[in-house]
């Protein structure tokens, strides 16, 4: 359902009462001044500071990103020299605006990943060590079990003990090669190591309909398989389809190591003590591409916005985050709030999350905090439904149509919401592929994914679409400037009124495009940390 109207504090009572039920848009008055306008003054108001967030400066700092990849091997995953000279730009972006940054460490398990076929033909394909994998090194036969690479490929490879029955794993090196498809990676790979294989790899299923099933797994055996001894990896569907060949000979190698990175946490310090106002977008990219849209897109509006503020002195304090490791498995976001103490937790009042927000086949999607459309799988704190009425309200304000995104805790919100503190945020779509009736709203392709270079090498500076990036960019600024005002709305600290009549419609609603059981499919941005099938 939508939430009932309301009218923030920080508006002018006859605004509000002009507005009231209306989708009437109010844009900034005058001609917008030029660059060196906006950097010379104060944006405390809504007009002057969506005046001055603009499209070109979140793009410079994306294409500021696109050269670091190209001089660092093409991408800026975590732990590599692209990650680090994206962590200094950051840091010398926040010191040139007068925000404070801190260059936090944080320590996780991580692995060494070797997938290396040997014959019949020479190569090296991209890996991922399961999530619940045992250790080791191993070179020997490849034997595929039960797969099938033609047609729709649909396949139980492996989900059965009989799978296996007259394959030979009595070697001293055996690797079971495995398809996604109908039951969990778990119960695959406890089945592999029950037959004898000292290795497994799972590979992805290669089925258009279903989305991307071509591309590298990340899987999961936990907590179907918590007890795996074998090394276990996951590859994409073309390195499957070379092991499969006959007389394949293969390494499989999982070599476990502790691993050092970083989260950059700027602040902008505000009058009230101990009422925080967050936001975050995660650094890194896949190891496959320089990461444009997933996630320098994120990361540059938050920059931009942090220069634009960078004059104003807000109510509350405004702390950002660029989260480190996140494609891994959201380890920067859950280690920085695992670092903090409770008292330091409570102070915080709310937490934006800002990943993917300018895909190129884009939709307008605001995190479901009031479940109108999608059952969240997660708790949602008291308070993320104002967050979501906030992003609302921010798109009926400029007449954009938009629809809910699930609150599936799949971004580095997860940590936040797991210790109550409020969140939301916003999504303009990843691999799932856009209908017919999403086209007729928001325009581009139907039948393309949203972003048809998710996780891939071609996620670079021309992959992402404008129009998503600019709207999206002013709807981090409103957001933010909103809470740094007043938080009262979410947990009942009161704030400052911001100066100026600016007029806030209430929310048109969500356009609902979503299948499902409430108009939603799980369509969160969960970077392929798969589970089952």
């Amino acid at each position: 359902m939508i939430s009932s109207p309301r009218f923030r504090r920080t508006m002018g009572t006859a605004a509000a009462a002009a507005l009231v039920g209306s989708a009437l848009v109010a844009a900034p008055s005058g001609a917008a001044p030029a660059q060196k306008g906006c950097d010379g003054r104060t944006n405390n108001t809504y007009d002057k500071l969506l005046e001055c967030v603009r499209l070109e400066g979140v793009v410079e700092h994306m294409e500021e990103f696109q050269a670091i990849a190209d001089a660092n091997g093409g991408n800026r995953a975590d732990q590599t020299p692209g990650y680090q000279a994206s962590v200094d730009y950051v840091v010398e972006v926040l010191e040139g605006a007068g925000w404070s940054a801190e260059v936090v460490p944080f320590t996780y398990d991580a692995a060494d990943v070797i997938l290396r076929q040997i014959t019949p033909v020479a190569a090296d394909y991209i890996a991922f060590d399961a999530a619940g994998t045992g250790e080791g090194d191993v070179t020997g036969t490849v034997i595929p079990v039960d797969i099938n690479l033609d047609g729709d490929r649909a396949n139980s490879s492996g989900c059965e003990p009989e799978d296996f029955a007259g394959l030979d794993f009595t070697g001293p090196d055996d690797i079971a090669l495995m398809q996604r498809g109908t039951c969990s990676f778990g119960q695959k790979a406890a089945n592999a190591q029950a037959a004898g294989a000292e290795a497994v790899v799972l590979f992805n299923q290669g089925d258009a309909s279903a989305g991307d099933r071509f591309g590298p797994l990340n899987p999961t055996l936990l907590p179907v398989f918590p007890d795996a001894e074998i090394p276990v990896v996951g590859t994409t569907f073309a390195a499957g389809e070379a092991l499969a060949q006959e007389g394949s000979t293969a390494q499989v190698k999982v070599d476990f190591f502790v691993a050092e990175s970083f989260n950059v946490i700027g602040e902008l310090a505000g009058k009230t003590d101990g009422n925080v106002v967050m936001a975050g977008a995660h650094l890194d990219s896949v190891p496959a591409g320089p990461g444009i849209n997933d996630n320098g897109s994120g990361s540059a509006a938050l920059l931009e916005v942090a220069q634009q503020m960078s004059k104003s002195k807000p109510q509350n304090t405004v702390r950002f985050a660029w989260w480190g490791a996140e494609e891994l498995g959201l380890i920067g976001s859950t280690e920085w709030v695992e670092q903090r103490t409770q008292a330091e937790l409570d102070e915080i009042a709310l937490y934006l999350n800002f990943d993917m927000i300018g895909s190129p086949n884009y939709y307008f999607g605001v995190y479901d905090a009031d479940e109108s459309s999608f059952v969240a799988p997660v708790p949602v704190p008291e308070g993320s439904e104002d967050i979501e009425q906030t992003f609302e309200e921010f798109y009926t304000l400029r007449g954009e149509p938009y629809d809910d995104s699930a609150f599936s805790g799949r971004s580095d919100y997860q940590a936040f919401i797991n210790n109550g503190i409020p969140s939301g945020g916003l999504f303009t779509g990843a691999e799932v592929v856009k209908t017919a009736e999403q086209q007729s709203i928001w325009g581009g392709t139907a039948g393309q994914q949203f972003d048809p270079c998710y996780h891939l090498a071609c996620d670079t500076i021309d992959n992402y679409s404008p129009h998503a990036l600019e709207v999206n960019s002013d709807a981090v600024a409103f957001a933010v400037f909103t809470y740094a005002a007043s938080t009262e709305s979410v947990n009942g600290v009161a704030g400052a009124k911001i100066p100026g009549n600016f007029r806030i419609p209430a929310p048109a609603g969500p356009e609902h495009t979503f299948a499902g059981p409430l108009g939603g499919d799980d369509h969160g941005h969960d970077h392929d940390h798969h589970e089952s099938e």
